[in-house]
């Protein structure tokens, strides 16, 4: 199968230029120039009209409480709503019920994803067992099926497990996802680490300007340390709306946003986290923000001056190239994870039109710009513009 993409821009985070692009069997076959002459023959012709297209997003932290917590969200209902907001890769934490950190567990997730033919799973293992301070998980077992491993909302206090952590991250070659709480003092803390020890490590969902302080000393210093920002703490500050961490102080928001344009923050991540509306009441902590993650994203690139192709290296070939993917590119024999987006729409927010089976977002009324129109994964398109998933 055949499928030419004409009448859009492309824009990756190697710029932005008019074109066409030649599918074949999931990945991108040529890319041509706007009047660049298509000599193959081929089956489909989708009419970009005029709208951007750009690399599939990968989000590198979200939750799709499958399986365990089905009544917040499903992997379905999940997937269906990140390919909606244009993600087609997805790295889903392991704090489900039960908490994902053997080797059965995991095979199963990633069984239903590939049953679903939806976004492709990255499924995230436990770093110790049941999110514990004393057992490792059996890295041996699991590494074959994955190379991130994060204990996510449970910091990692004890000092010798972090160690490990990160020795084995050097030994085994997998990411260590952190999420850190209180934020700053332990992001300081596993750095002074790994400049000790080495490893691999992420820093998941930074808010605060002295935790972006601290990363910045690290990369000065040549350690191996990237970092993500969400949505929702770059779009707003100082509100009552649980979430973990917290949202923060404008002088916060806008360090995060200075530090997108410095290049110290690498990512743009989501940390979907659906819950229902009694958890929610009961004062669960989470955001749902799948759908309306880039177009949050856009809104606040667009009002500081940043350009698309940094938002695209942030959503794509930033998460791909830590996590050792060839993906995040328009390129020839890239796979072809694509959404197509239109930069000129504008309209409201409105959580009751979600199809997540969650609908916990403080945002409904606010104003955004940025829709996207469709979402492929492999060549196969699996969201189209008018909302129904294929």
């Amino acid at each position: 199968m055949k499928t030419l993409i004409t009448n859009i821009e492309i824009i990756d985070a190697n710029g932005q230029r008019p074109g066409k692009v030649l599918i074949e069997d999931g990945k991108i076959k040529k890319v041509y120039k706007e009047n660049g002459s298509v000599r193959s023959a081929f089956d489909e012709e989708i009419d970009g009209g005029g709208n951007v297209l750009m690399p599939g997003f990968i989000d590198m932290h979200c939750h799709l409480r499958d399986p365990g917590y089905e009544y917040k969200e499903t992997m379905e209902t999940g997937m269906r709503a990140a390919l909606k907001g244009g993600f087609t890769s997805l790295v889903a934490m392991a704090n489900t019920n039960p908490i994902i950190d053997n080797s059965e567990d995991l095979r199963n997730n990633r069984v239903k994803a590939a049953g679903l033919n939806l976004c492709q799973l990255i499924q995230v293992s436990a770093l110790t067992k049941g999110f514990g301070a004393e057992d490792m998980v059996d890295f041996d077992a699991l590494r074959p099926f994955t190379n991130v491993f994060s204990n996510d909302g449970v910091s990692i206090l004890n000092e010798e497990i972090m160690i490990n952590g990160l020795e084995a991250s050097i030994a085994y070659d997998f990411i260590l996802l952190t999420h850190c709480q209180p934020e700053t003092s332990l992001v300081k803390r596993d750095v002074a680490l790994l400049q000790k020890v080495g490893g691999h490590l992420h820093v998941c969902h930074i808010s605060k300007k002295d935790t972006l302080d601290v990363i910045r000393d690290a990369k000065a210093k040549g350690l191996d340390i990237t970092c993500e920002v969400t949505p929702h703490h770059l779009f707003a500050s100082a509100i009552e709306y649980k979430v973990n961490p917290p949202f923060r102080t404008y002088p916060d928001r806008r360090a995060l946003i200075d530090g997108i344009k410095e290049g110290i923050i690498d990512m743009c991540g989501t940390d979907h986290a659906p819950h229902s509306d009694e958890d929610k009441i009961k004062g669960a902590p989470g955001i749902n923000n799948f759908e309306i993650a880039f177009s949050m994203y856009y809104t606040v690139f667009n009002q500081n001056g940043i350009g698309v192709e940094k938002l695209s290296e942030m959503l794509s070939l930033a998460p791909a190239t830590r996590m050792g993917l060839k993906a995040g590119l328009i390129k020839e024999r890239y796979p072809a994870d694509l959404v197509l987006v239109d930069l000129n729409w504008e309209g409201k927010i409105n959580p009751k039109e979600f199809i997540s089976k969650s609908k916990n977002n403080p945002f409904g009324g606010e104003t955004l710009k940025g829709k996207i129109l469709m979402t492929m994964v492999k060549g196969d398109v699996k969201y189209d513009n008018y909302g129904s998933t294929l």
